[in-house]
Parts: structure tokens; sequence; C-alpha cells
């Protein structure tokens, strides 16, 4: 856990602001790479992530930007709220979307507010003159974050803006005869992600070619839950998962330590055991392969297709 402290606080499109954090203590911050996120804990108990989205060579500070979400479950509504000054506790930088070396082109596709990890990546490829393009996707100039800094970058050259209102991007042109050696990053909202994502296959892009990051989920409704119950395998104790109740919260109810952050099946902080059952998974962490092989879950999200859960706690 570090201390850091919010030396400023500025608007970068319209309900978004970025923070710049430093050590509160003064000294270098831990080393970062391209796709890096960080832990926030907010005032209100609350943890989220967020990209670190300035230069990964940078040590005196870490920025980042926020979207007000208006359906907000309280953490970008704490953001916010936040104040010039404050003290607050963040996790060490994690990168579950790490840039790969390529020898063809690397293309960044980002949507909205998924601007952020994307600026970090394009500072990278700059820095080691890369060959790649940086798309930017917004509905609106007004609602696009960081317009200006990515003018004025030294890879302003690699990159273009599509804007709703103006002209929208061709994705598909854009994405056509991929090379056997080109990447295609892209984060953002869930549904400009799946478009570009499966744009891309349908033109021939491999899996292996193909990166992504969620900053959120699309809500499932609670309609079709059904209960099922989770057994601790240590101690053979079983919970009852209500339909309106996920498995974090029917374990933590009776006392179990199970590690919450995202609370949407993204950051992969509650990833746990099964030794017996079959998961019905509802994140985005896993891959399909993890997926596929059953033996772990995220409770925070995920149910079951089974009537019981053998966990390993």
């Amino acid at each position: 856990m570090l201390a850091v402290q919010i030396k400023s606080i500025n608007r970068e499109a319209r309900d978004v602001v970025s923070l710049e954090f430093v050590a509160a203590d003064g000294v270098q911050l831990p080393h970062f790479e391209a796709g890096s996120h960080i832990d926030v804990h907010l005032p209100n108990g609350l943890i989220r992530q967020y990209s670190l989205c300035n230069a990964p060579h940078e040590r005196d500070r870490y920025v980042v930007g926020v979207l007000l979400d208006p359906n907000s479950r309280g953490g970008s509504k704490a953001v916010h709220e936040l104040l010039e000054g404050a003290e607050i506790k963040i996790g060490e930088p994690r990168n579950f979307f790490p840039l790969v070396e390529a020898k063809g082109r690397s293309l960044l596709f980002a949507g909205g507010i998924g601007i952020t990890p994307i600026l970090c990546m394009a500072e990278s490829l700059q820095k080691v003159g890369a060959n790649f393009e940086l798309h930017y996707c917004s509905r609106s100039r007004e609602q696009a974050a960081f317009v200006g800094r990515i003018e004025q970058a030294p890879f302003a050259g690699h990159a273009s803006f599509h804007f709703d209102d103006e002209k929208a991007a061709d994705i598909p042109s854009l994405l056509s005869s991929p090379g056997a050696e080109d990447h295609l990053y892209v984060c953002g909202p869930s549904g400009f992600m799946d478009f570009v994502l499966k744009t891309a296959e349908a033109q021939g892009w491999a899996a292996g070619q193909l990166h992504r990051e969620y900053f959120s989920v699309e809500p499932k409704s609670d309609a079709d839950n059904g209960s099922f119950e989770v057994q601790i395998a240590s101690t053979g104790q079983i919970i009852t998962v209500g339909a309106e109740t996920t498995a974090a919260e029917a374990l933590i109810a009776v006392g179990v330590d199970i590690p919450l952050s995202c609370e949407q099946g993204i950051c992969g902080t509650c990833v746990t055991r099964v030794l017996d059952g079959v998961p019905e998974h509802r994140d985005m962490y896993l891959t399909e392969d993890e997926q596929k092989a059953n033996d772990v879950f995220t409770p925070c999200c995920s149910r079951a297709k089974t009537a019981r859960l053998v966990l390993d706690i």
C-alpha cells in the first residue's frame, strides 16, 4: 500500500477529471509499464481500479482519468468528490493489459474513457520507434478527454480522432488486411470493445493478436438467478447463496475473508479455486481457456451451474 497526496485535479472533458498523485513522503513511486492500473482506496471504503495514463518512465507521479458514471455504485462519484491536497492510499501498479513485443503494427483503439491505458501505450511505442496507430473514438469532442495532450504529444502524427457527431470511425476499413505480426489493443465501453473485437475476428485477426481491457461490464438482471450452495473445503461448512446475493457476499456474511475490489469480475482480486462443481462464469477477467477449465471462479459476480461449489478455502 502506498500513501499518496493528490497534487492536482483537472477537468479533462465533460464529466472527466484527471488526478495527479505524488508520494506523501516525497520519494519516487514504483516503476510501472504501459497498461498498468492502480487500486485507489476511497474515503467511503470502496476500492476501484484506474489505469495509469502518464508516461511510464515518470517516477515522480501517477496520473489517472476518471469518468463520472451516471450509474456509479459509489466509486466514480467518490473520486469526483476528492479534493486537491488530500492524502489517500493506493495499491502498487499491476498490469493485466501489457504491450507485447511486435514486429508489425500495433493498432490502439480507445472508446471514451478507455483512452487512459491507450495513452500510456502510445507513449511507450513512440519512445521505442514502433509502428503504431492510435484511433480515439468518442461521441463528441466535448466528451473526449486528453485531446489537447494528444495533439501536442510526440506521437500526435500517429493519432486519429473519430467523433460520432463529426465523422465516426470506419472500423472495418481500419482493421482490414491484418499482418501476421500485427497486434490490436482495445479499451472502452463493453459494447464498443465487443464491436471492435468481433470486427477484427471477421477481418481475419487471430485470437493471439487481440488484447483488451474492460472498465466495466453490462449489468445483468437477477431475474434468472437461482440459489446454490458453496462449501468451504477446509471446514465442510455449507453456505446458501440466494438469488439476490453474490457468493462473495454470502461468504463474507459468515465471516469468511474474501478480498474484493471491482466487484464486477474485472480485476481478478477475488479469484477463488473450485475443487468440485461447475461455475457459471460471469466475469471478464478469466480467459476462455481458464473459464472452460472450471477450476477457479470470481465469487463477486459468477454463480453456479451445479447445485454446489466446493471452494478451496
